[in-house]
């Protein structure tokens, strides 16, 4: 089986965190208001929770929560009070809600220093295997 890599700024390359970040939702359940893709350079996604604050995913430190300041699809997402969840760029979806209870409480992985795992420059480092990965999943 051949390795199909994305070419990067199209728009396929733009909407494939979708897959990945929709497991996520459908983890979190009822617990997100709404979410959406922010810009890139990185890749962003931001899920809006119910409690006003917010968690948001991008391609070069994974995972992040804290209090929603603003944003929205064409702006990058500020918060305060950030946490990073810890776990990779990909944690497995099934184990998000847990590591945000975590970085709510402040302990586990969380932390408040932000983590690099890789440069949103490196388009071409196979990270979008990774993400390609879920794009064929079903939402539960």
């Amino acid at each position: 089986m051949a390795v199909r890599h994305v070419e990067p700024y199209t728009d396929e390359w733009q909407e494939q965190p979708q897959g990945y970040v929709r497991q996520v939702v459908g983890e979190l359940g009822a617990e997100v208001a709404e979410w959406w893709e922010g810009p890139c350079d990185p890749r962003e996604v931001t899920i809006l929770l119910g409690d006003g604050s917010a968690l948001v995913w991008d391609e070069e430190c994974g995972w992040r929560r804290g209090r929603f300041l603003s944003g929205g699809r064409a702006e990058h997402t500020e918060m305060d009070e950030v946490r990073y969840l810890g776990g990779g760029l990909l944690p497995r979806p099934e184990r998000v809600p847990a590591a945000l209870s975590d970085a709510r409480l402040g302990i586990g992985a969380s932390s408040a220093w932000r983590p690099c795992y890789r440069s949103h420059r490196n388009c071409r480092d196979g990270f979008d295997v990774a993400l390609d990965f879920y794009s064929g999943l079903v939402v539960k």
